[in-house]
């Protein structure tokens, strides 16, 4: 098929819509249930390129949950700890198969943005990570192939119109891309950049240390970042990306933006709120946008008398300032990287209060002394990579 029709652009105004290959060759997906739009193809072929990537530099299953054409999580398959497991909804399912892990911290990163997501595989779907997909609120799915049963699950989604693509994994783009603003062409050669522990190799500030983990980590950043809305910075810790900030016009309000993520991610791990009794039946959306209003500044808005009975069978203490404080004060370890380099060492003093160690960014900045400094005096590892990362 050379082509696929769509129902409309990226608004019901914007016809006629469809998405071809302009040399003729058949596409390299194939839709085997419900009707993708604009919007889900462009989510899903840059899904895909991430999860690709992913893999091939971790040699890990890998997965991505996008929205709006950003990641707003994305993780290789590690095994789930018992806390993660509970925050992340799945602790009923007992062991999960490392891909389904992958898609379970992906969605975990930031369960608010990921709701009604469009989901990318970089392996076969298997009965595990389609059960998982089945539960959860999302758009559609992307992957290299699909268990027959993994498919028949999932095609009972969405009253059986849940969008499901299969992608050919040995396709490869033309070396050159285009696209049309404004009725003008503008042509460049693909981001075909690989990222690799020679890119990583140049350590700037005095603490020179990068455990295995942490390297992982940094590619995992920066492989999220080339998928990025840009300004884009990413926190990476264990192997998942636990913040985004993405599409800011200040790289410091990406560095706020996705360091607050990492807070709100590692706060739902806090005793205050793995101890919150919710009432019976309360779906698992309902239960994240309460966590997300209780462990904020408005909590009194889940807090209120008459509306706590709502939400908890207990009405909760207050998660106080200190408390919270106290708590985000035990994350540690956490990879950050930028886009692009840092031009002000605030970026770096936030960056410390989400338990940052470790950062990778292209560096050539003329306050890169000042960001070095600001780094060697929090004992952070910082390697300058010499490449940027944007993503429009």
């Amino acid at each position: 098929m050379n082509e696929i029709q769509l129902k409309y652009g990226c608004n019901p105004n914007q016809k006629p819509s469809r998405i071809f290959m302009e040399d003729g060759s058949d596409l390299p997906v194939t839709v085997l249930n419900g009707k993708p739009g604009y919007i889900n193809f462009l989510d899903a072929f840059n899904g895909w390129q991430l999860v690709s990537e992913l893999k091939k530099a971790t040699g890990l299953p890998a997965a991505t949950s996008f929205k709006h054409v950003s990641p707003a999580g994305a993780a290789v398959g590690l095994p789930l700890t018992d806390i993660l497991a509970k925050i992340y909804w799945v602790d009923d399912l007992g062991e999960l198969s490392p891909l389904a892990c992958a898609y379970a911290r992906a969605r975990g990163a930031d369960r608010m943005s990921s709701f009604g997501d469009f989901i990318a595989l970089s392996d076969v779907c298997d009965t595990d990570t389609a059960k998982l997909i089945k539960r959860e609120v999302s758009d559609g799915v992307i992957a290299p192939g699909y268990t027959e049963e993994a498919l028949a699950i999932l095609k009972e989604k969405k009253k059986g119109n849940y969008n499901i693509i299969q992608i050919d994994p040995a396709y490869k783009p033309a070396e050159l891309e285009r696209k049309q603003v404004f009725g003008i062409t503008f042509e460049q050669g693909r981001n075909e950049l690989d990222i690799d522990a020679d890119l990583l190799s140049n350590l700037v500030t005095a603490n020179k240390e990068v455990p295995q983990e942490a390297l992982t980590d940094m590619k995992i950043a920066l492989i999220t970042l080339k998928y990025t809305q840009s300004n884009s910075v990413c926190y990476v810790k264990g192997g998942q990306v636990i913040g985004i900030g993405a599409g800011q016009q200040s790289r410091v309000h990406c560095t706020r933006l996705a360091g607050t993520k990492a807070d709100n991610w590692w706060l739902r791990q806090s005793p205050q709120v793995m101890n919150l009794q919710f009432v019976d039946g309360l779906g698992r959306a309902d239960r994240d946008n309460a966590i997300d209003v209780y462990i904020g500044e408005e909590y009194e808005d889940v807090l209120a008398e008459g509306v706590w009975q709502t939400k908890f069978k207990v009405k909760p203490p207050v998660f106080t300032r200190e408390e919270k404080r106290a708590w985000l004060d035990k994350l540690t370890d956490v990879t950050l990287g930028s886009d692009a380099f840092f031009p002000f060492s605030d970026n770096i003093e936030r960056a410390y209060k989400s338990g940052v160690k470790y950062i990778a960014q292209p560096g050539g900045s003329v306050r890169d002394e000042a960001v070095i400094e600001c780094c060697d005096k929090y004992g952070m590892a910082m390697a300058f990579t010499g490449i940027r990362l944007f993503h429009h």
